[in-house]
């Protein structure tokens, strides 16, 4: 059944159209919110993350993140409840908000409408960061984060929210100090074909579309064999 779900969330296949060496489409279709409404999807996706992190020399529980939003078009089966009209991007559909830690793995993610604030979607946000993972001391956020949610953090999480701008005098594309983590997140998640486009009817369906992409990414990296020391 992982498997099953895997393989459509990496190819972006219909339900009806998982190949005929899994289960059927609709024990594996039936799976998949079982597993979804009673928060499994999310403790399968944070197994293998402490697991990816000690193997990468740091400590099981993060310490720094960083925090931002990707809008994405809707599908047309999107309800016009879940849904809305970004300006700024000027794309009909959803944004995901994600909080990631400094190897830029996933620490919680929240779908909204597209046009949901990013101050208000990101104080919902950090506030279940904090709580499920003790989370951080210091949090990367670019400038559409500033105002009342700097103050917010430290107050009422103890968190440092960084903001990190643009100097005056840069010309062009730069990349920004720690703000690249967060966009290669967002880069590993469009090679998953199934989030390139909004496809879920549920909001809890497309966040769990998201774990299920950095699950793969996540145990990939850990069949990945060690090299070998000299």
């Amino acid at each position: 059944m992982p498997d099953a779900i895997r393989y459509l969330v990496d190819n972006g296949t219909k339900w009806r159209a998982v190949p005929a060496d899994y289960p059927p489409w609709d024990r594996v279709y039936a799976f998949f919110p079982r597993r979804r409404n009673h928060d499994l999807v999310r403790e399968f996706h944070d197994r293998p993350l402490r697991l990816v992190r000690e193997r990468a020399g740091r400590a099981s529980g993060p310490g720094v993140g960083g925090i931002d939003l990707q809008s994405v078009k809707a599908d047309a089966v999107v309800g016009s409840d879940s849904r809305g009209f970004d300006g700024g991007k000027l794309i009909n559909g959803r944004r995901r908000h994600v909080v990631v830690d400094t190897l830029g793995l996933l620490l919680a993610v929240m779908v909204t409408a597209a046009d949901v604030g990013d101050r208000a979607a990101a104080q919902v946000l950090l506030t279940q960061v904090t709580a499920a993972h003790h989370l951080p001391a210091l949090v990367w956020a670019d400038g559409g984060y500033t105002g009342s949610l700097v103050e917010f953090c430290l107050a009422a999480l103890a968190l440092v929210l960084a903001i990190v701008k643009h100097s005056d005098d840069m010309r062009g594309f730069v990349v920004l100090p720690k703000r690249w983590i967060v966009e290669r997140f967002f880069a590993h998640l469009m090679r998953s074909r199934r989030l390139v486009r909004d496809f879920e009817r549920s909001i809890a369906s497309a966040e769990a579309m998201v774990y299920w992409s950095m699950t793969m990414l996540m145990t990939r990296r850990v069949a990945r064999p060690r090299p070998s020391r000299a």
